[in-house]
């Protein structure tokens, strides 16, 4: 059985609810398996990162950019970097800020680069931007409502994690981990 690791840092709980809802999606489905890690537990098991197919990386976008939780993560990985040892494993990621755009690009970014640096093969999120018939933008049950492609967007109001982020963005999030444990199981690594 192929193993997935999502690792995330959520400061306030809404990045956290995202991550849970990809381990939805991956669990899912059949002939893999999946664990949750916050940064800290992640860096706590480093060596045991290497018995993973594929590692999900996920992050709220504070300031244009990957909170310092899971810089500290990443930078935790350098160990491994050295001995390319998460070389040509998979990689994928998501993250979470409370403006619609927020620039969460960036933050994806960093993430493929840190996966590029580990010579991993990133997963991109595979959803349709999507479509509207009245010309105005899409609502909050609409997938993929950001328009994303490179990895997982997912937008929360300034209200509890209870209460945001929107539906659509949850269903993103769970079609993206089918989609992550799809491809893993297809991967031959």
């Amino acid at each position: 059985m192929k193993k997935i690791a999502v690792i995330y840092h959520s400061g306030m709980g809404h990045t956290e609810k995202v991550a849970k809802e990809v381990v939805k999606g991956i669990a899912d489905q059949k002939e893999v398996s999946v664990d949750l890690l916050t940064t800290e537990q992640a860096i706590e098991i480093m060596d045991d990162l290497e018995s993973y197919t594929t590692l999900v990386f996920g992050s709220p976008t504070y300031m244009g950019g990957p909170s310092a939780q899971f810089k500290a993560f990443a930078d935790a990985t350098s160990v491994k970097w050295m001995k390319q040892k998460f070389k040509d494993k998979l990689a994928a990621g998501f993250t979470n800020s409370g403006g619609l755009a927020g620039d969460k690009y960036s933050t994806l970014m960093y993430l493929v680069t840190l996966a590029s640096q580990h010579g991993m093969i990133w997963i991109s999120l595979g959803q349709p931007a999507p479509l509207t018939k009245s010309g105005h933008g899409p609502d909050a049950q609409t997938i993929n409502r950001v328009d994303a492609s490179l990895g997982l967007m997912t937008q929360s109001d300034n209200a509890p994690p209870e209460q945001t982020p929107a539906p659509g963005d949850l269903k993103s999030a769970f079609l993206f981990g089918q989609r992550i444990a799809q491809i893993t199981k297809q991967w031959n690594y």
